[in-house]
């Protein structure tokens, strides 16, 4: 199953609407780009039944490079975008878990 990238929203919003698919376009960045910005000036964004995108440090650890394992590497904390899905998302997306239990299954035997 491919990807759902902007350019689908952009015709799947078109087609349902009839706005021309630029002015669809143009609604979607600058909805990404107001959302970017907020989390970028330390506000989270919260979008009633989909979900909560905020911003947390991660801490700072050692990491490894496999290739060269007895030198160890400090990886500094830094600021990630996190987020938690709503009521609505969460529930439809559980829908999904035993169609993915199979297919973790028919990987795992072949």
């Amino acid at each position: 199953m491919a990807n759902l990238t902007k350019r689908d929203l952009v015709i799947q919003i078109s087609k349902e609407t009839g706005l021309v698919q630029q002015e669809v376009f143009d609604v979607i960045q600058k909805t990404l780009d107001s959302i970017t910005d907020a989390l970028a000036n330390g506000r989270d964004v919260e979008l009633r039944n989909f979900g909560v995108f905020e911003v947390r440090l991660t801490k700072s650890r050692v990491g490894r490079n496999p290739h060269k394992p007895e030198h160890d590497v400090v990886i500094p904390a830094r600021a990630t975008v996190k987020f938690k899905s709503g009521k609505i998302m969460r529930q439809r997306v559980l829908l999904r878990t035993d169609e993915l239990v199979n297919e973790v299954k028919a990987g795992a035997a072949a």
